[in-house]
């Protein structure tokens, strides 16, 4: 079974990424890798290199992986315990750095196993619809026809999301493959559109950072993913993301900062 973000290991610590049509996003004539197939690939990098479940990474956005690139991934280690390991991917083309990951892995049996936050109230993914993406992609920009992603059907709830920020999305991947951290990843970095939507505009922008907090993972076909806008200011955007199970289980927490893009109101 391939990965939804299929790396290759090349050397000890160095992996690599065709940067493909079925990876990428963006507008007419502007294609790159989704951001956080860039983030789930460091991710599933980390695990591999050193065998340990994630905990928490955050990546830095510094430039685009363009359509038709390969991308390396260097992994280095910052620290390694007997329980945790704390280690860094260079996400780069060239000499060309693309993003900057930091991450921490790891497993301590026998502390409490529990959630404060409990899914919220949302139609199972057979009675939402599909959500359109925004602004239009272009051709080549293949990522979300791997998807399938639903939203409720409440001819209301774009103005709720305007007025509280708020939104909810059923995300899974269309042929079969494993919800882990690396897929976790790549559902979080839905948050700059649930930006733009809270604004009311077509899309959010273009992410400075990701930050990917792992509970724990559990079994599950879909994800849901409960998006709050927080803020947005000198043309920058602030979100978080909980992600869920369909048993409830809230398996990571997400956050990102992005540069505000403007589009046209899709519900104008």
């Amino acid at each position: 079974m391939t990965h939804f973000v299929p790396i290759e290991r090349v050397a000890e610590n160095r992996y690599v990424l065709r940067v493909t049509e079925e990876l990428c996003v963006g507008p007419l004539g502007h294609v790159f890798l989704f951001g956080g197939a860039g983030l789930g690939a460091a991710v599933r990098a980390l695990e591999h290199a050193f065998d340990r479940g994630l905990v928490w990474a955050t990546a830095q956005y510094v430039s685009f992986a363009r359509l038709g690139s390969t991308l390396e991934l260097d992994v280095s280690v910052a620290q390694a315990g007997r329980s945790v390991t704390q280690a860094t991917v260079s996400g780069h083309i060239g000499d060309q750095t693309i993003f900057n990951v930091m991450g921490a892995l790891g497993e301590r049996d026998g502390y409490p196993d529990q959630h404060w936050r409990d899914m919220p109230d949302m139609p199972p993914p057979e009675d939402c619809e599909e959500e359109p993406q925004r602004p239009p992609q272009d051709p080549n920009a293949r990522l979300r026809r791997g998807l399938d992603v639903r939203a409720r059907r409440d001819p209301a709830r774009h103005e709720e999301t305007m007025r509280t920020g708020r939104s909810q999305l059923w995300i899974r991947q269309k042929h079969a493959g494993p919800v882990d951290a690396a897929t976790l990843a790549l559902f979080a970095d839905f948050v700059p559109g649930a930006i733009g939507g809270a604004l009311g505009s077509g899309g959010g922008g273009n992410s400075l950072d990701n930050s990917l907090r792992i509970r724990k993972i559990v079994p599950t076909e879909w994800v849901l993913c409960d998006v709050q806008a927080q803020a947005a200011a000198r043309g920058f955007g602030h979100g978080h993301m909980r992600l869920y199970a369909t048993d409830g289980t809230l398996m990571a927490t997400a956050s990102q900062s992005i540069v505000l893009r403007s589009y046209p109101n899709p519900n104008a």
